[in-house]
């Protein structure tokens, strides 16, 4: 299709790995492009052309995309003979515009078909084409499809401009910042496509994405507004409460106080200090533009029930989007992320086993009830599991306490992981140190968005010269299991392995 072809896929493989490791691990995102010769018949060898060419998938099975296209556009009784443009380039760019619709819901439709013939667990998405040096490129993002579904999802039909959830939402801007970065080599003199967005960012463009879903009436700013207010304390104190978006006058909503002269919410002082109102289920009302005042919902069992989108300020620069009961996203400090919960113990046994192959049940059985004790200190904690609990102790014993070795329990470990640093402990359970500042070399494995408890976690599993797993619980809620890749039978580590 063009020179760069392979070197663009590959740059866009490793753009969606730095997006979606962000999210879930487990989702595992798979990119390959398609292009459909724009002059070729199918039956031409060259006229689907898959990248790279070692794909499971051969590019005749994609022939039959423009002919399943054409047979969308001869079925559509959608007016559009009935519009007329009054240019005729209009005209064109329209009829052209539909007709790269018709040929993504074609190659989505082949990919799905592919999919469910060969059993894959894989969730399918494509992006609009764009014309190419002949080609209608398509670029084809792929997940795990049972990580995907297990996600909440708003109800309604999803589209490209109507996201489901936060995983949906990072697909579709992944997949916009993709064509601009086709669009724009294509104009420029440098024909090679950059995608340098930091991940971070393009998952707040996710976010917003995903806040103009639930929105009334589409409206745009919710995002940018909920980080205003939950950036400013009142009176020292932080933003806790609720708010309940709908439109005015909704039948589902009760009001309990309603304002005389609605507070524009780009207003983020006023609103911070109308957040002090509410209490329990009683919330501010907005219409994502303007708070009318105080409201709750009506019971479940009335007939004008109706679940609506709340946000909820939890702490400083920290809110979360739920829906019906279901939290779809957190974000904290600008930064979305997808909800966390308890480690799960099945998931933790799996990874206990990989590090420590050896260990039996009963062992197994008493490090989860450590690492669920672990697991609830508020303020964050670090519990680092290591085969060599005893010489590390003694190698970092200036930046540590050294205790006596003694079988660690649920009560002493809630005392000991009351103080800053991590409890080092042998896969027996015998405690060696507390109070820990562990140390490592850097790894790319770091993420900047993150504290300094997790980082200090990553660099000091992925350079220790004893199998280990570090269990990080941090003050914002995250619950990571960070295994010693070298150790472990995965490369990598299992973050944010929680239940959801």
């Amino acid at each position: 299709m063009w020179e760069h072809q392979s070197l663009f896929r590959v740059s866009a493989q490793l753009f969606a790995e730095g997006i979606f490791n962000l999210l879930d691990r487990n989702l595992r995102p798979e990119v390959f492009l398609l292009g459909l010769a724009s002059g070729r018949e199918e039956d031409d060898p060259q006229s689907v052309v898959v990248e790279p060419t070692s794909l499971r998938y051969s590019p005749a099975e994609f022939g039959s995309i423009k002919t399943l296209a054409a047979s969308f556009e001869a079925g559509d009784l959608s007016p559009r003979d009935n519009v007329y443009h009054l240019h005729p380039q209009d005209h064109d760019r329209m009829e052209k515009h539909h007709w790269y619709e018709l040929v993504c819901r074609a190659t989505d439709q082949v990919l799905q078909e592919l999919v469910a013939r060969r059993g894959e667990n894989r969730r399918c998405f494509c992006s609009t084409p764009l014309s190419l040096n002949g080609y209608l490129v398509v670029v084809v993002i792929q997940l795990a499809a049972d990580t995907y579904n297990s996600y909440y999802t708003l109800p309604g039909k999803p589209g490209p401009n109507r996201p489901c959830s936060l995983p949906h939402a990072a697909v579709l801007e992944f997949l916009h910042e993709c064509t601009r970065a086709l669009r724009e080599a294509d104009t420029a003199d440098n024909e090679q496509p950059v995608l340098d967005r930091d991940y971070n960012e393009v998952l707040r463009g996710a976010g917003r994405r995903l806040m103009l879903r639930i929105s009334p009436g589409n409206a745009h700013g919710l995002y940018d507004a909920c980080l205003g207010v939950a950036a400013l304390r009142h009176e020292g104190d932080e933003g806790r409460g609720t708010m309940l978006l709908g439109r005015r006058q909704h039948p589902a909503i009760v009001p309990v106080l309603t304002l005389e002269t609605p507070v524009p919410l780009r207003d983020h002082r006023s609103i911070r200090k109308l957040l002090e109102l509410t209490e329990g289920s009683t919330g501010l009302v907005s219409d994502a533009a303007h708070v009318f005042g105080l409201g709750h919902l009506v019971p479940e069992s009335a007939p004008q029930y109706e679940p609506l989108a709340t946000v909820h300020f939890t702490n400083h620069y920290g809110w979360e989007l739920r829906h019906a009961g279901h939290t779809l996203m957190r974000v904290v400090s600008n930064t979305p992320r997808l909800p966390q919960g308890k480690v799960q113990a099945d998931n933790f046994a799996r990874v206990i086993r990989q590090v420590f192959p050896e260990i039996d049940d009963p062992n197994v059985e008493y490090l989860w009830e450590l690492a669920l004790e672990a697991s609830n200190q508020s303020h964050g904690t670090m519990l680092c599991i290591t085969a060599g609990a005893k010489p590390e102790a003694e190698r970092l014993r200036r930046q540590c306490f050294r205790v006596v070795p003694r079988p660690m329990t649920p009560p002493v470990l809630r005392q000991a992981s009351s103080i800053d640093g991590a409890v080092l402990i042998e896969p027996s359970g015998v405690c060696y140190a507390i109070g820990v500042i562990l140390d490592g070399q850097a790894t790319e494995k770091g993420d900047s968005s993150r504290g300094a408890r997790y980082n200090s976690a990553v660099r000091y599993t992925s350079s220790s010269p004893y199998p280990c797993l570090a269990i990080v619980v941090s003050e914002d809620g995250w619950i990571d299991l960070l295994p010693s890749p070298q150790h472990a039978a995965v490369a990598t580590p299992v973050v944010n392995a929680a239940a959801r």
